[in-house]
């Protein structure tokens, strides 16, 4: 009769555990020593050796012959532990005999004298899984044990266990397989066993089994049934995983927002039989290693799933930013959990990659987060063009150009009374005005007129000229504004708090009088406040500030 990799390949020895050598060499050199507890506690994931390690104790502290700590396996002791035929060494599982009266009955028992062997062992598998009044049940006996007496439990969910009970126990902490210890053991049995394992698909393999060699071992078990080499491609087929091909690929769709090209790949991997819930999974694997790439570049290496290359991760890498990754991978983990209670998960998981594509769609911070890093590159880049003197004569802004041509290639002319007042440099003459005695006396409150027309039609033709003399990382914010000159005062009202404390500051503010003092031909004073001009319309600063952030995306090279 077949019998599946993981059982026949279960380490019969400390020797033979996988990444648990804190572990096994503690408790070999308790059994070399004759140092034993009456009570142990394992703790740790699933497939990490919480139960062959209780096998292997339960054989140990039992053998006739024991060798360095380790159990001969020679001896009837641990022949008949190995296969179960000795009473007096039980594995329960408390899943199933959760109850007090389960445990009562392990307790009356307890206290007789093993009949076939040195000490009676009790391996309680899944212990929390115990009731209230069982834990109490077993409390006793774990207070006042026999000589003869050992508890070995195992759990998966430490956090469940009673305080009263842990103190009793000492306890060991099963930790995650590394990947390469993982590789190294399937290579191994898969050469025992005359599979075809490819290194690619052994790694991918290790990868997949996160940490547990047990599902690692089952995987190979599953992936040998087809016959023939094991690598990347036959693991994906076999398994129905989108794999890191196609997941690096979608991963490059959403970077450059292409939607469109997500839902058809989604759709295609769909088609062909692939699982919505592992695609999203893969993706939140791969968002994970590109932000700790990005975040820690030098020292992060270990820390990430190895299922990349390098040239992949450098591509990728190049498309986002530490607030992109962080937007996708908490959209992605937020799909993901909630993907179990879906009706339609393939709808969620289109709605997932829409989102992902597309900031403005999500509400939260993390998006908008995105957005303002986004537009802050795209201001860099526009600030290295403009500071770039061999550069800048080969720019061709083709949207910007549209409202004005460029300065080097169509000459001034001069403007007629109403074109506005001429570019930053050339005063205007002021409108002719009545002599003093003969003029009524204005009201100090109206707004200036000039040969440009209204107060607001000033600020905005002189608003070229602002940003000709304003810094780049300041175009933009003067551009997002609406301005008033009323007797001697410039105001500029400014949407957000944020724009008020760009341009706010001296070097600005000096611009600004300036350029609108000789364009006006009298002195002109500045203020920056945070609101709406009386009758203003109102609209959404932050979708403005995105809108002029995009234009940069259109400069290119002659």
């Amino acid at each position: 009769m077949y019998q599946a990799l993981y059982r026949k390949w279960r380490p019969k020895t400390f020797s033979d555990v996988v990444g648990q050598e804190h572990i096994t060499s503690t408790l070999q050199k308790q059994v070399a020593e004759g140092r034993l507890s009456h009570a142990y506690l394992f703790t740790g994931t699933r497939g990490t050796g919480k139960t062959t390690c209780a096998k292997i104790l339960a054989k140990a502290v039992n053998c006739e012959h024991p060798v360095n700590g380790n159990p001969c396996n020679a001896c009837p002791s641990c022949l008949g532990i190995e296969s179960g035929s000795f009473l007096d060494v039980v594995e329960m599982d408390a899943a199933s005999n959760n109850g007090v009266d389960h445990v009562r009955a392990l307790r009356d028992e307890a206290i007789y004298s093993p009949a076939q062997v040195k000490k009676r062992v009790y391996i309680v598998d899944e212990v929390h899984m115990l009731s209230t009044p069982a834990f109490n049940a077993l409390l006793k006996i774990l207070e006042e044990p026999p000589e003869h007496l050992m508890f070995i439990l195992a759990t998966t969910e430490l956090h469940k266990v009673p305080a009263t009970i842990l103190s009793r126990c000492q306890r060991f902490s099963f930790r995650r397989i590394l990947p390469r210890d993982i590789v190294a053991r399937i290579e191994y049995v898969a050469k025992s066993e005359g599979i075809d394992l490819r290194p690619d698909g052994a790694e991918l393999l290790a990868r997949l089994s996160d940490g547990a060699l047990r599902d690692a071992l089952s995987l190979l078990d599953q992936c040998a049934a087809n016959g023939g080499a094991i690598g990347t491609d036959a693991v994906l087929e076999t398994l129905g995983l989108a794999g890191n091909v196609q997941t690096a690929q979608m991963m490059e769709f959403i970077l450059h927002r292409d939607a469109k090209a997500a839902l058809l790949l989604l759709n295609r991997l769909y088609a062909g039989g692939k699982d919505v819930s592992a695609v999203l999974g893969e993706l939140a694997t791969l968002s994970r290693d590109l932000l700790i790439t990005t975040a820690a570049p030098e020292g992060g290496a270990s820390l990430l799933s190895g299922g990349y290359d390098s040239s992949t991760m450098k591509n990728l890498l190049a498309l986002g930013s530490s607030a992109r990754f962080i937007q996708i991978s908490t959209v992605l983990q937020t799909a993901t959990a909630e993907l179990q209670y879906s009706v339609n998960r393939r709808t969620d998981a289109e709605l997932c990659l829409l989102r992902l594509c597309d900031e403005t769609l999500s509400g939260d911070l993390a998006a908008l987060s995105a957005r303002i890093a986004r537009l802050e590159e795209q201001m860099k880049a526009g600030a290295a063009f403009a500071a770039s003197p061999a550069a800048k004569p080969e720019l061709v802004p083709a949207p910007m150009s549209a409202s004005k041509p460029a300065e080097d290639e169509v000459p001034w002319e001069e403007p007629q009374e109403e074109e506005g007042p001429p570019p930053y440099g050339e005063p205007i003459e002021p409108p002719a005005q009545e002599p003093a005695q003969e003029k009524e006396s204005p009201a100090p409150a109206e707004p200036v007129q000039s040969a440009a027309g209204e107060d607001g039609d000033v600020f905005a033709q002189l608003m070229e000229s602002y940003k000709n003399r304003l810094a780049p990382d300041k175009r933009a914010f003067i551009g997002m504004t609406k301005g008033r000159i009323q007797n001697d005062t410039l105001t500029v009202y400014c949407a957000q708090e944020i724009h008020k404390n760009m341009l706010d500051q001296q070097a600005v503010t000096d611009v600004l009088e300036e350029v609108t003092s000789r364009a006006v031909g009298r002195e002109i004073k500045v203020r920056v406040v945070v609101g709406e001009p009386e009758g203003g319309e109102k609209s959404d600063p932050m979708e403005k500030l995105m809108r002029m952030g995009s234009k940069f995306d259109h400069f290119t090279i002659k």
